[in-house]
């Protein structure tokens, strides 16, 4: 996997690579959890048509299943008793 660069954000790191014929487009929040979309190279002409990819709904998107991502995790620790 060839790291290309990362897309700036405030929120996020959100880092873009090429492998196999793909972009991969991986977010990250807090450095506890990530999220990774794949895009075939012939979908887009450059990868910075990629940028416009992380418009605001889409973020708001990737924050609301950050936020879900998080809940199942805690609820799952409360479950097995790691944490009360």
């Amino acid at each position: 996997m060839r790291y290309l660069r990362d897309i700036p954000n405030a929120r996020y790191k959100i880092s873009l690579y090429q492998w196999n014929g793909k972009y991969i487009i991986k977010f990250e929040a807090g450095g506890q959890y990530e999220q990774i979309y794949k895009l075939d190279e012939t979908e887009v002409t450059s990868d910075e048509e990629i940028d416009a990819l992380a418009d605001k709904l889409l973020l708001r998107q990737v924050e609301d299943r950050f936020r879900a991502m998080h809940e199942d995790f805690m609820d799952a620790l409360r479950r097995s008793g790691i944490i009360f």
